[in-house]
Parts: C-alpha cells; sequence; structure tokens
C-alpha cells in the first residue's frame, strides 16, 4: 500500500488549474490580506459571513461577473465550494460584506446563487476539521462574457463551473488560509 504524503495532499489544483488561459485582472478585500488569515467574521462557526470584496481592470467585453468561493483542501476529493453566485451585472464592481447571505439583501438585482455544498445557498464559512492543517479558501472573481451565464438557481457549482470555463474572459482570485486547530 502506497503512503500519501500529507504535504502534497494538502495542496490540490485550484479549480481553474484545469481551464484555459485567460486576462488577469484584479480582486481584493477589506476582510482579509492575500496569503492572509481569514477573519472569524468568515468562519462558519463564526460569523458565517461572506468578505467584501471589489475588483478593477476586468478585460474588455465583460458582460457580467461571477464569483466563487473554494477550498481545494478539503478532505473530500473533489474540494469544497463554499460560494456560488453569477450574472452579476457588468457594472456592479464590489459586493459588500455578507452579500452572500440568504436573504440576497447585498447582491444586485439579477445574481443568481446556487447552493455550496453545506447544501444552502448562500455563503458557507470555513470549517476544515480539526486538526488538517491549513485550507486555502479561493475567491475567484470571472468575468464573463454574457449578461446571463444559462444556469438556473438549482444549478450545482460544477454546473456553473462548466459554464464558466467556455465564457470566462477573465479571472482574479485572492487566497487566504484558515486552520482549525481543534480543542
Amino acid at each position: 500500500m502506497q503512503e500519501v504524503d500529507a504535504v502534497s495532499e494538502s495542496r490540490r489544483p485550484l479549480p481553474h488549474d484545469f481551464h484555459p488561459p485567460v486576462a488577469a485582472f484584479t480582486v481584493r478585500s477589506t476582510d482579509f490580506d492575500a496569503g492572509g488569515t481569514l477573519a472569524d467574521a468568515q468562519v462558519y462557526a463564526g460569523g458565517n459571513t461572506s468578505p467584501q470584496l471589489s475588483w478593477e481592470d476586468a478585460p474588455e467585453g465583460t458582460l457580467s461577473y461571477a464569483v466563487t468561493c473554494y477550498d481545494p483542501d478539503a478532505p473530500t476529493g473533489s474540494g469544497f465550494w463554499h460560494w456560488t453566485v453569477f450574472d452579476i451585472p457588468a457594472e456592479v464592481t464590489e459586493l459588500p460584506e455578507g452579500a452572500g447571505s440568504r436573504d440576497f439583501k447585498g447582491l444586485p438585482e439579477g445574481a443568481v446563487q446556487v447552493r455550496n455544498d453545506y447544501g444552502t445557498r448562500d455563503f458557507g464559512g470555513a470549517a476544515p476539521p480539526p486538526g488538517d492543517g491549513p485550507h486555502r479558501y479561493v475567491f475567484t472573481v470571472y468575468a464573463v462574457d454574457q449578461e446571463k451565464l444559462g444556469p438556473d438557481a438549482d444549478a450545482t457549482p460544477a454546473v456553473v463551473g462548466f459554464n464558466l470555463r467556455f465564457h470566462a474572459l477573465g479571472r482574479a482570485q485572492v487566497i487566504a488560509e484558515y486552520e482549525n486547530p481543534g480543542e
């Protein structure tokens, strides 16, 4: 029986590593630093609140945006989708903290939020198993070549990702980590 190296196991590929290259643009958050640690507000057992995100310099021809949050280090074999929202109008370049709530109050009109891997239609915060080491939380903003991506609110994050593979003009990502040390 071959043993799996725990270090390489914890650094699984990012969801768009397998997509064609597209233009890069910039995304930032006032709630965490790139490469830093997620705040308690973005932890499931803490505030369970989506972070503020703003982006700039999307490629010409952008007609809408999509935003995802993905943990490639989740011990599932397929990662864990914490948030997926799309059909964000092209004139919107920021989502406020808490935009991913279940009441949709922080999302612009027309945006579609699908179920995350918790089974809820909102942002689900970081919740790695105790002692599993640091997990990366990849917040990605996609510049999309259509006003409406195609899927509806009953789609899975995988179906949304499939559509984004063919309709992304650009991608911006910011990554933060969180580790649950246990008790």
